[in-house]
């Protein structure tokens, strides 16, 4: 909205919107869903397409698109990135950028975090040892269901949830309760704490996903404060939401802004991230955002504007190998998360591509209902990667009577391998390994496999590598603009985890772990933005007082 056209009679930008929809005949009551005022001049709306010229014939009115929906985009990471302990020990105080700053651990650095919510009783948001919150903090913790507003204190300093935008998509109203959500900041999806926790998660000894990476989990910031603003459901994360979101960040006051969303390459002006976040670029704040995770293709990046930092993902020097030993005498190594006892004992069967229908290729996929129960019981099964979730090939293959899965990648995934908690004992394989133990497969009259697990390795080297699934470039929008900006460790990150799911956030999950091990791709969520938000608060802290542009060539240029 062109805020010219605003007279003295509407006295504030909500009472013009407003009036304004009523002149053209729209209820406010019924078809407003937000006023924005700090994020951009405009408002989200739910309107019948016969309405749409009216609006846009108004001389007021700049811009009018729809709603996207937009996608959702650790213990080792602070070591690895050669950050300072947490609580801060006398050495690493005498080699910090500024004594005092690293002793306060950027406790006046408040970190937003726009994703699927937060788990507030996590340890990762304990508030021990924090002073009292900033004065100038204006945000607020929201109650909800199951979110009492006193789940908040000096670590988790803010709470919000905007559901606007993803109830109008259902069909619903205002008083309409997402299906199969908490209709607070209460995260159920698990991806919004993993994030958050990240962030500025406080240090929790004794840390791991089931007995893996074990040590002491904390954040890139473990002294900053995170206020969470949950703007991500069920199917995604609209525009309108989004808006909603940063809209309220920046007038809570927070000083860095963390999005691991994002989708699609529009023009600047109708991508709601890049338009919130160039007013909060305005106000000082530092914005950092996933590229996406739609790599090795050719230009699939997310959040090209020049005025975010846009972040890929790395790996660490972290790994969980497993070892795949079939019956001609050949092994090969893989990698897993495997929480139970492993098939090391005697050699089992192994089937590929088994299916109720005989010639499907479904079956080689392991999609749901294609495994043939009689041929798969009692069996290790070899699956191809692709077009389901990983986690679910697990699922389809258990409640199959299978007993092990080895999990092979396609030549678009190449030899980098991605953890997952499978709900039974699986090993991950690069594309070369599965071609091979696919042929032994196919020509041995009896072929058979054992599977064995090393538990954690460190000092994993080369690393960092850029990660096959890190969306690359050239810029779509821009082509001039390089992006992304950087990497950052984005490949098996151990973090906190939401109590409402299990490790794979399947259904039939029953486990339940305060810690959980996620990659960059995961139903198109994404991690790895975080981590250098969370790094970015450090240099905030540090440089009160710089211009962020300033700010941020400083970033870019010693990284």
């Amino acid at each position: 909205m062109n805020e010219a056209h605003r007279t003295e009679a509407h006295p504030t930008q909500a009472h013009w919107y407003e009036a304004h929809l009523r002149s053209l005949s729209i209820d406010p009551a019924r078809h407003l869903l937000y006023s924005y005022s700090a994020a951009v001049h405009g408002f989200a709306a739910v309107l019948h397409p016969e309405q749409l010229p009216l609006l846009r014939r108004h001389p007021a009115v700049l811009n009018v698109h729809p709603d996207p929906l937009l996608p959702l985009h650790t213990t080792r990471s602070p070591h690895f990135l050669g950050l300072s302990p947490w609580p801060p020990t006398p050495s690493s105080r005498r080699h910090s950028l500024d004594p005092a700053a690293a002793s306060a651990g950027a406790t006046d650095v408040v970190i937003g975090v726009l994703d699927t919510g937060v788990w507030p009783e996590s340890p990762s948001f304990d508030d021990a040892g924090l002073p009292e919150v900033p004065s100038r903090w204006r945000g607020a913790c929201e109650a909800g269901v199951d979110f009492p507003s006193s789940l908040c204190n000096r670590k988790l300093v803010g709470a919000r949830s905007f559901n606007r935008g993803y109830r109008a998509a259902a069909g619903g109203r205002d008083d309409d309760k997402p299906r199969e959500e908490y209709a607070s900041p209460r995260d159920r999806d698990g991806h919004g704490t993993h994030t958050a926790s990240t962030a500025a998660g406080a240090s929790v000894t004794n840390a791991s996903l089931l007995g893996y990476a074990s040590g002491v989990a904390r954040g890139m910031a473990p002294g900053a404060r995170v206020a969470v603003y949950k703007v991500c459901w069920t199917n995604g994360c609209y525009g309108s939401d989004i808006l909603a979101g940063i809209d309220k960040a920046i007038e809570d006051g927070v000083d860095v802004l963390s999005l691991s969303l994002g989708g699609g390459s529009a023009p600047f002006s109708r991508d709601p991230v890049a338009v919130g976040a160039f007013s909060a670029v305005q106000r000082g704040i530092f914005v950092a955002c996933s590229a996406g995770n739609s790599g090795p293709s050719r230009s699939s990046l997310t959040n090209t504007a020049p005025w975010i930092t846009t972040v890929g993902a790395g790996t660490l020097d972290r790994d969980f190998p497993a070892t795949v030993q079939l019956g001609n005498g050949e092994r090969y190594a893989g990698l897993s998360l495997c929480s139970r006892a492993g098939l090391e004992d005697q050699m089992v069967p192994i089937v590929y591509g088994k299916g109720v229908q005989v010639g499907s290729n479904s079956s080689k996929f392991c999609m749901p209902g294609t495994l043939d129960h009689e041929q798969v019981k009692g069996k290790v099964v070899f699956c191809d990667r692709g077009i389901n979730a990983r986690v679910e090939k697990g699922q389809v293959v258990k409640e199959a009577g299978g007993v092990g899965m080895i999990l092979a990648n396609a030549a678009v995934n190449g030899e980098e391998l991605v953890a997952d908690s499978h709900l039974l004992p699986t090993v991950a394989v690069g594309a070369k390994s599965g071609d091979l133990i696919r042929d032994y497969v196919r020509t041995s009259s009896n072929p058979t496999a054992m599977l064995s697990f090393r538990g954690t390795v460190l000092g994993v080297q080369p690393s960092p590598v850029v990660a096959a699934f890190s969306s690359r470039g050239p810029n779509t929008v821009v082509p001039q603009l390089l992006k992304p900006d950087l990497i950052g460790p984005g490949v098996n990150i151990l973090a906190a985890w939401s109590g409402s799911v299990g490790p794979t956030g399947l259904a039939n999950d029953e486990r339940r772990s305060a810690f959980n091990i996620m990659s960059g791709k995961l139903d198109l969520h994404f991690w790895f933005s975080s981590i250098f938000a969370q790094c970015s608060a450090f240099l905030v802290q540090y440089s009160l007082g710089y211009r962020f542009e300033v700010l941020c060539s400083c970033v870019l240029s010693h990284i």
